[in-house]
């Protein structure tokens, strides 16, 4: 993930001012250009349907149960400690990182079992990590050994070796869009951490100008490293490039406190890249995240969400636990959470790409599947509010929230109690989206008829006493 100075591990409380965090996070205010190739426009729309996601991350890093890749980074961060039972100094920490990969062997992983709860569940679109900024490639590349096919790696003998096919191919045969996260920045490759040089921070350890045939190494093994991603591994929806600060220095905006840190120029031929990727994937969306420009198709807010709605797609990425990489005991979201994020973010306009990380076995942890059980019960009522939606004023007053239909004749109005264990009111008024005239009412999940009355712009809502049975959060759906 791309790291801001405040969150790698502890979850942003919606509690706080979340656009502060949100603007520090991403700037989305200057520079989105919207798409213009018809069939890149199209998948866009379909994937802001689709509103709730799966992310993965995983790697060798699995087996220690730390954060992904970032130990390797000599910045003093918190989020970035290294442990001494791994090395002592810096050097053979690299040293020791790197041989995890001689003992990654996840046997226990099945796809299929994952994209059958994720299904279940709501999701519609996953995200993989074909490899992260250490370097380590989740796909069988030709343009490295560090990899999970090589013959270093255990799990190289497994017929499901090359893991990034195998989660394409399941998840695409469920019905799912398909996302390759791909790290711009490559802290394995001598062309990017030259090991002429010790590496000072996150960004490339040289200076390209200086250096250009080094940096145009580097940007070839980029190009054909996506070019093996986009080429061989089916048709892929969306390419979810990390690691802003690989970007022409012209793009930087000092208001942003992480990009001040990034020092030389590291264009990496976005144009090339993106127009290899639309060649080999029609209508594929791209996400260069963080720099504006017509390579960041959708904005990518990390462990936040914005405070309002946007006016140009977008998508949080949140944990279900405190971390993105799999952590032993990591404290997972209830059930009533991920729900009510899930709505906080659909009546702003955005999807949800929940990341849960697979373990060093190649399996979730069993609370993850009791989780996506437990929110496949309410999207099985529910889920008529949720996609193919839009935002609509008045969005959210209160402890209420709003989403409609794409033609307009549904109003979704959904009811939260973020304070305790969801219990339904017995009664409720809210106000109507401006020139709505509502003709019939229900409650998602209750059968019976349900009392309610107009009085101008307001509705007044009894509730049955079924409602006791409503968990997590309720819907009124209303049709004019």
């Amino acid at each position: 993930m791309l790291i801001t100075q405040k969150a790698k591990i502890i979850f942003l409380s919606f509690a706080l001012s979340s656009s502060a965090v949100f603007s520090q996070a991403h700037n989305v205010s200057e520079g989105y250009q919207k798409p213009t190739d018809p069939l890149v426009v199209q998948n866009l729309e379909e994937w802001q349907d689709l509103k709730f996601g799966l992310f993965m991350h995983w790697g060798t890093y699995s087996q220690w149960g730390i954060v992904e890749s970032w130990s390797l980074c000599p910045e003093d961060e918190s989020w970035t400690q290294r442990k001494p039972e791994h090395g002592v100094s810096y050097n053979e920490y690299v040293k020791n990182y790197e041989k995890l990969q001689t003992t990654f062997n996840p046997v226990q992983f099945n796809p299929q079992k994952w994209a059958d709860a994720a299904k279940k569940a709501g999701m519609k679109y996953v995200v993989f990590t074909t490899k992260h900024h250490d370097g380590f490639a989740m796909f069988d590349t030709k343009q490295s050994d560090y990899k999970i096919t090589s013959s270093k790696t255990p799990f190289s003998g497994n017929p499901k070796a090359d893991v990034t096919k195998e989660i394409f191919n399941t998840f695409r045969k469920e019905g799912f869009k398909i996302g390759a996260y791909f790290s711009k920045p490559d802290w394995h490759s001598d062309d990017y951490w030259w090991s002429y040089f010790p590496p000072k921070d996150r960004n490339v350890n040289y200076d390209p100008k200086k250096y250009p045939e080094k940096w145009n190494s580097f940007k070839q093994f980029t190009f054909n490293q996506l070019n093996e991603i986009t080429s061989n591994y089916g048709k892929i929806d969306i390419l979810w490039l990390d690691g802003g600060w690989v970007r022409p220095f012209h793009t930087i905006d000092p208001k942003v406190e992480w990009q001040r840190t990034i020092k030389m120029e590291q264009d990496i031929d976005m144009d090339k890249i993106g127009t290899m990727a639309r060649k080999n994937q029609p209508g594929i969306i791209i996400v260069d995240r963080t720099v504006p420009g017509k390579w960041e198709n959708y904005v990518t807010p990390e462990q936040a969400v914005p405070e309002h709605t946007l006016s140009i797609p977008w998508e949080s990425c949140i944990t279900m636990g405190d971390s993105f990489s799999y952590v032993p005991n990591d404290n997972y979201k209830s059930s009533q959470k991920i729900i009510e994020t899930l709505i906080k973010i659909i009546s702003r306009g955005g999807n949800y790409l929940m990341n849960i990380a697979p373990g060093p076995n190649g399996d979730y942890d069993a609370v993850v599947y009791e989780r996506l059980n437990e929110i496949s019960e309410w999207m099985n009522k529910n889920q008529s509010s949720v996609f193919a939606t839009r935002s609509v004023a008045p969005y959210h007053e209160g402890n209420i929230y709003y989403t409609q239909s794409k033609d307009g004749n549904t109003v979704n109005v959904f009811h939260l109690n973020e304070d305790s264990e969801y219990h339904a009111p017995a009664e409720i008024n809210f106000s109507l989206p401006e020139n709505f005239n509502p003709k019939s009412l229900t409650i998602l999940g209750i059968s019976s008829k349900i009392q309610w009355k107009k009085n101008n712009n307001i509705i007044k809502v009894k509730f049955p006493e079924s409602r006791k049975n409503l968990k997590y959060a309720t819907v009124i759906q209303i049709q004019q």
